[in-house]
């Protein structure tokens, strides 16, 4: 058993040995400082609830090497935008300009949710009308005693119906 830990811990430490240093996503910082800012503002069009930047799949990453390709030459940040919008869409940016084509986007939430409460205020409105608020007799209130006491002898009793 002490050479089976023994063995363990040496292939762990060889594995460090062997481990190397993660390579740099660019040789400029300034470079991949533009790549995340530009690339935080931008929607993974795979995972969708995930910025570009923090998305680890493989469109993700050929999204950013295209931008980052685009930083080296020369581009500005809103050029990249406008040709990352022109190729995918409006849907890329996580903050879609206000346009008729992109009203949904910004109203539809808004749309659904009223629609919801109104469905809901209408369902609880029938219901309660649906309801009848009867007012007991005398008669209807004594068979009701007369039910409970009955009730409460044969548990005094012990019988269980």
């Amino acid at each position: 058993m002490k050479y089976f830990f023994l063995a363990i811990a040496s292939s762990l430490c060889l594995h460090a040995a062997y481990a190397n240093d993660a390579a740099p996503l660019a040789d400029d910082p300034v470079t991949e400082q533009r790549l995340i800012s530009i690339s935080e503002e931008m929607r993974c069009l795979v995972c969708q609830n995930e910025s570009l930047a923090g998305s680890r799949s493989d469109l993700a990453n050929d999204l950013r090497r295209e931008i980052r390709t685009l930083i080296k030459e020369g581009k500005s940040d809103d050029q990249i935008r406008s040709f990352m919008v022109e190729r995918y869409g409006d849907f890329v940016l996580y903050r879609p300009p206000v346009k008729p084509i992109t009203w949904l986007l910004w109203i539809g939430p808004f749309v659904i949710l009223v629609i919801g409460i109104a469905f809901l205020l209408a369902y609880l409105r029938r219901r309660n009308t649906l309801t009848s608020n009867k007012t007991l007799t005398a008669e209807d209130n004594q068979k009701i005693d007369d039910l409970l006491n009955a009730l409460g002898k044969n548990d005094r009793d012990g019988i269980h119906g």
